[in-house]
């Protein structure tokens, strides 16, 4: 059982295999004013969701209240996994995430506190919850990264290599980043973990942001994309990379819709 402790400050709780969520575990979503605030607080808490809570409803119930508005919260999405497309997220063995956006980290800190997200932690979180990872910070990328319903979401988890500085993932993070802007358009965030002690050793997060599966899926076999990329993965020790579908369009057993 994860003690209320681990999970309060805030919640602790990116060959692919497909995950195959219930229509019970729906994705849930609210925007209190907007997902593309200047350079956002990112908080990332991936989920593993015991199976009876899955086939009881329970992790519907779960889902449902993680999406509960707060005062300070800019965005909010809570849902499944659509896919884990990397062997430590294959390890890991998430099935549901929270992600959510702050203008500042006192209104993160803000949101942790307040009771409506003490209760769904204590009521929904802790009976249903095997393991849980959280990652947050600050975007350190030149534009902001919205998020529309609808829209697939890769997450990206690292740890560096010993020796490597994080101005170094940093830059070469930038560099490939952009690379990616300029071919499809895609949107992201990234920057370096502020919150070491919950993250499970991972010390950088990213999201980019994709219109579709098929969208997603062509810039991964880009061969501009791969050679920027590769700048990247010479200095990391380990990657967790999954995907979901933020919004209400978010449920993954409806694929085709993507």
């Amino acid at each position: 059982m994860i003690s209320l402790k681990a999970l309060s400050s805030p919640l602790h709780l990116p060959t692919f295999r497909r995950l195959n969520p219930s229509s019970a575990s729906v994705a849930a979503s609210a925007a209190m004013s907007s997902s593309a605030v200047a350079t956002p607080i990112e908080h990332i808490v991936l989920i593993q969701v015991r199976p009876e809570s899955v086939a009881s409803g329970a992790a519907t119930a779960m889902v449902s209240a993680l999406a509960t508005q707060v005062p300070g919260l800019a965005y909010i999405h809570a849902g499944p996994v659509l896919r884990l497309s990397s062997p430590a997220a294959e390890a890991l063995g998430p099935t549901h995430l929270l992600h959510s956006r702050y203008a500042a980290k006192s209104d993160l800190a803000a949101y942790a506190m307040h009771p409506a997200h003490v209760a769904v932690v204590q009521g929904h979180v802790l009976p249903n919850a095997l393991d849980t990872t959280a990652v947050d910070w600050v975007n350190a990328a030149p534009c902001a990264c919205p998020v529309a319903p609808g829209n697939v979401v890769r997450l990206t988890l690292a740890k560096a290599k010993e020796g490597v500085e994080t101005v170094q993932i940093l830059e070469a993070v930038t560099a490939a980043t952009k690379v990616a802007a300029e071919i499809m358009g895609i949107r992201v965030s990234f920057g370096e973990s502020f919150s070491p002690t919950r993250a499970k050793g991972y010390q950088f997060g990213m999201v980019a942001v994709f219109n579709s599966v098929q969208e997603l899926d062509a810039v991964e076999g880009n061969a501009k994309v791969l050679q920027a990329r590769a700048g990247i993965r010479s200095r990391l020790a380990e990657q967790l990379v999954l995907d979901f579908v933020a919004g209400p369009a978010g449920d993954a057993s409806a694929p085709a819709s993507l």
